[in-house]
């Protein structure tokens, strides 16, 4: 299945539904003179322009790397979701203000049964529509396309609030279109802020879904010369596009040949499986003689105490530098972290002091356990 195709398709039906729409809207808005038919049919015409924005974003982040850009333009994607994010929002306020306008001029409508029929048809071509986008965003994993999705829905309600209006009026003269108006736009509006907060934290940085990380650990652990895996940072650019590091820990007797060796491994299961480029450091098992070892369990055993500590590694010892040297992770919700990682440290100074402790305070970039 080609992605790209599927998307630029799908927007395609999206583009040609909305103007459709728009012009059938736009005669019935104008013959009944209805503020909110005119005002859905102008919304309409901001979703045909959110296709078109899929559709250039899409196109743009296929763009190979190049030299100002070398992991590529995969987060143009997540630029595009915004932009969509913000039309949601513009017409969510249009709706808005189009109500209170209404409102204050208390502007009466004349509908017809041709206007009904129009708008029935909105509603269901819109929830059939948004439903189509979100089914073909889920499938490609699109952001643009279940942002689509969303502002089809959004505005199947927004249709749905101008049917129920003109039925009102047509049967009481009683024209509440604007204060359904008003309550449609706010949730309009939510629904804007909502696909915004979910594409800005994309281009900020998100950690990595648990499920892939974990699979990909248990890869990665599953070679026999790995001891550990520790220090898995992902760096996503874009759908299928991932940098990352990650440090294993191996017998400190591996060779640099067998330690190549395993690194390619490695990251050619990486790539292939998980679209990832990897690279791979390596921690030695510092732990060969059985003094070693018991430094290595009192260190850790100190770190074990304080239950901000979600993780312990690359234990280091060098017996002639006399240098003690381990990595740890406190926990994000911690709100004294530097006291913790100074405690920890002066316990240990305590019971070795003639040795250098070098304590690295490490991140939790992903899922880790204690």
């Amino acid at each position: 299945m080609n992605r790209e195709k599927v998307i630029i398709k799908t927007s395609i039906v999206g583009i040609i539904a909305n103007f459709l729409l728009v012009v059938g809207k736009i005669i019935i808005g104008f013959l009944a003179k209805s503020v909110s038919i005119i005002t859905d049919a102008v919304n309409n015409l901001t979703d045909a322009l959110s296709s078109i924005i899929t559709i250039v974003g899409t196109k743009l982040s296929n763009k190979k790397p190049d030299r100002e850009h070398p992991f590529g333009h995969g987060r143009i994607e997540f630029i595009s979701s915004s932009l969509i994010g913000m039309l949601i929002f513009l017409a969510g306020a249009m709706a808005i203000y189009e109500s209170i306008n209404s409102i204050i001029k208390k502007e009466e409508s004349a509908y017809s049964i041709y206007s009904f029929i129009i708008i029935i048809i909105a509603v269901v071509g819109k929830i059939v529509l948004g439903l189509y986008f979100r089914h073909k965003g889920k499938q490609v994993n699109s952001d643009s396309l279940k942002a689509s999705g969303i502002d089809a829905i959004m505005d199947s309600l927004l249709s749905f609030g101008t049917l129920i209006g003109a039925i009102i009026a047509y049967n009481t003269k009683i024209y509440l279109e604007g204060y359904i108006g008003i309550v449609i736009g706010v949730f309009i509006i939510k629904s804007a802020v909502d696909v915004l907060r979910e594409s800005i934290s994309k281009i900020i940085g998100e950690r990595t879904d648990s499920d892939f990380v974990e699979q990909m650990i248990k890869d990665i652990q599953s070679f026999e010369e790995v001891n550990g895996v520790y220090d898995l940072i992902i760096n996503n650019y874009g759908v299928d596009r991932n940098i990352a590091s990650v440090h294993v820990e191996v017998d400190d007797k591996l060779t640099a040949r067998e330690i190549q060796a395993l690194e390619r491994e490695i990251a050619g299961i990486c790539y292939e499986k998980y679209h990832t480029f990897m690279t791979v450091g390596i921690y030695a098992s510092n732990t060969e003689t059985e003094f070693e070892k018991e430094i290595k369990d009192k260190v850790v055993g100190i770190c074990k105490k304080y239950d901000e500590v979600i993780q312990t590694h690359g234990f280091y010892f060098d017996k002639d530098k006399k240098i003690i040297s381990l990595d740890i992770i406190i926990d994000f919700d911690c709100k004294n972290e530097d006291e913790i990682f100074a405690k920890i440290k002066h316990e240990i100074e305590l019971i070795y002091p003639n040795y250098q402790i070098i304590l690295v305070l490490d991140k939790d970039f992903t899922v880790s356990k204690k």
